[in-house]
């Protein structure tokens, strides 16, 4: 196998992560109310099954999935339902949520749990994990069980299982290798019999050694390898490339180069749902920042408020300038910090004012650097033109669909031009062009 090791572009931002990456994992006991979004997921809101002043169980079943991609929610707590509304969400709109007042009890509904699960059939392992909820938990949300399920006549070579958390700040991933690495090995091994994966490859940034250390004491027949740290290492599309040398065609998806990604928490999810019978209701969480007193990494129920977070770290230290959730490279500012924690929550960023202003922008000097960086090999300059004027096909002939949102176009500009805003822009409009009817 030919093996590159790195991908075109990228950047090499300072990682921020040590205040974090040597901070164990705490168990955060559920806030007294928690709000459960019917959407955590790529694809179509879940529907409520539940109603106002039901009792529920722990693991119980609250939202059924609504179409082929779409996932199922689960309550975190037992407790009672108190409403169905919208409520502020981590995406920065209101989605459908269920409201559930804990009652302390931590009272499960029935597992069903298998003791030795690789022994399950394959058709098995993907409905376990449908059943479950269990979606892509680096960011993308994709469900997992249909990622796992690739058409007949595809052959998947590899099944990477992504350990680079290439973002800066953010050491969720790197933790739960440190100290779930048995547990993210079966899931690996689960999700290879689930897609019929013929190999299965770890990939952590060398910035980890001892993530490292932990994966391959446990990895058995299974490569564990150090990739270069850099920024955007753990996109998809770059890591299948960085690993196997292959490339995903323009506008293709990955089984297309015989690839699967599933992320690190992906795989701890899948072992706790086919091994111990439960449902995705929590995830480990990064609370960090200039702001944050005591940076954390936190295993924490789905639904928690962020603001929730942000005290068990010890609150603020200062004045706030923003508060991004997920990476300060893909993450989104937040305007509401009720907002829950939900399935792709990887961390909670708290910056000084200092660090969040907004830089006057400059006309393009037409360096190219973004260019240079741009992982995907697109012309950002010229993407950002056609957002900037509306000129949405010319937009799409220019591959505007292939950009992953990384950034580094952005954060490499010395005109700090907002280059990533509009191609963002320019994608909505294509995508909604494109749905509408003929």
């Amino acid at each position: 196998m030919r093996r590159v090791k790195s991908f075109f572009g990228g950047i090499y931002p300072d990682d921020s992560k040590k205040s974090t990456a040597e901070a164990p994992i705490e168990i955060l006991a559920a806030p007294p109310t928690l709000v459960v979004p019917l959407l955590q997921h790529a694809g179509a809101e879940a529907t409520p099954v539940v109603a106002k002043g039901d009792e529920v169980l722990k693991g119980q079943l609250l939202g059924q999935a609504n179409g082929a991609v779409s996932a199922p929610v689960h309550s975190p707590v037992s407790g009672t339902v108190v409403a169905i509304e919208p409520r502020a969400h981590a995406c920065g709109s209101s989605v459908t949520s269920i409201v559930i007042e804990n009652n302390g009890e931590d009272k499960w509904v029935e597992k069903n749990s298998h003791h030795d699960p690789v022994q399950l059939d394959a058709a098995t392992i993907r409905q376990r994990i449908a059943d479950a909820g269990i979606v892509g938990m680096g960011g993308g949300g994709f469900p997992t069980a249909l990622k796992l399920n690739p058409p007949n006549n595809i052959v998947i070579d590899y099944l990477i299982i992504n350990g680079c958390e290439c973002e800066p700040y953010l050491t969720a991933d790197h933790r739960l290798m440190v100290e779930y690495s048995e547990e993210i090995i079966l899931g690996a091994k689960l999700m290879a019999k689930a897609s019929g994966a013929r190999k299965i490859i770890i990939a952590v940034e060398d910035n980890k050694p001892d993530a490292l250390e932990a994966l391959r004491r446990h990895a058995g027949a299974i490569e564990v390898i150090s990739l270069p740290t850099k920024y955007p290492e753990g996109g998809e599309k770059q890591l299948i490339q960085a690993v196997t040398g292959r490339e995903v065609p323009s506008g293709g998806l990955p089984f297309q180069a015989g690839a699967i990604v599933q992320n690190v928490a992906t795989a701890w999810a899948v072992t706790k749902a086919v091994r111990d019978g439960e449902p995705s209701i929590s995830r480990v969480v990064t609370v960090t920042g200039k702001t944050i007193k005591e940076p954390k990494n936190f295993l924490v129920p789905l639904g928690t408020p962020i603001e929730y977070l942000v005290e068990a770290a010890g609150g603020f230290n200062g004045t706030v300038g923003k508060v991004v959730v997920g990476g300060p490279m893909m993450g989104g500012a937040q305007f509401d910090l009720s907002a829950p924690v939900c399935k792709t929550v990887s961390g909670v960023l708290a910056f000084i004012e200092e660090e969040s202003i907004t830089p006057p922008v400059l006309p393009c000097i037409k360096c190219a650097r973004c260019v240079d960086v741009c992982p995907a090999n697109l012309l950002p300059l010229r993407l950002e033109a056609y957002g900037m004027n509306k000129m949405w096909d010319e937009a799409q002939r220019y591959g505007a669909l292939d950009c992953i949102e990384c950034g580094c176009c952005s954060y490499i500009c010395p005109s700090k031009r907002p280059l990533l805003q509009y191609i963002r822009l320019a994608k909505r409009e294509i995508v909604a062009k494109q749905k509408k009817p003929s």
